[in-house]
């Protein structure tokens, strides 16, 4: 009868263990990696917008343009929030704009909220064409991210694995 010995067993199950125990700490430095090029991507966005100064319009006119202001406050808000685990015990961050513009008005005092401004860009609103630089940030960047997912995965399970 054949006789086999396997060595390294014990060495191996402590490795997956670690693994194992690192796992949403691991996850999180991923998917903050793939978050990182879609913010580049969309900072590039917010750089190809249209901008000029913004006039009176007539009645049923609409900008076409961004004023500078609106587009530096957005560049400056732009950010990636530290990842969270959901319900689902998925892993995410999203990547937006906080805080307000530099301009307070009778309605916002404070300045307009950075993300409503966005928003009004990505989609238009009654007196502004749609300028979108999101969506199609994110479609240029998706592979990329996905890369720079996958490497750091490697590289930290490398790590962990010597």
């Amino acid at each position: 009868m054949a006789k086999m010995t396997i060595s390294g067993l014990e060495e191996l199950e402590l490795k997956l263990s670690k693994l194992g125990s690192m796992t949403e700490e691991v996850a999180k430095r991923v998917v903050i990696a793939g978050a990182q090029p879609v913010a580049d991507e969309i900072r590039k966005g917010l750089e190809s917008l249209p901008i000029d100064n913004l006039k009176y319009l007539k009645s049923g006119d609409r900008f076409n343009v961004s004023p500078l202001g609106e587009v530096e406050d957005l560049k400056k808000s732009l950010g990636i929030t530290p990842p969270k685990v959901d319900n689902d015990g998925n892993i995410n961050v999203k990547v937006g704009f906080d805080g307000y513009g530099s301009y307070p008005t009778k309605e916002y005092p404070k300045g307009h909220p950075n993300a409503l401004i966005a928003r009004a860009i990505e989609s238009g609103s009654s007196v502004r064409q749609k300028k979108p630089f999101v969506r199609p940030a994110v479609s240029r960047s998706k592979k990329k991210a996905l890369e720079e997912m996958k490497k750091i995965a490697d590289e930290e399970v490398e790590i962990i694995m010597k």
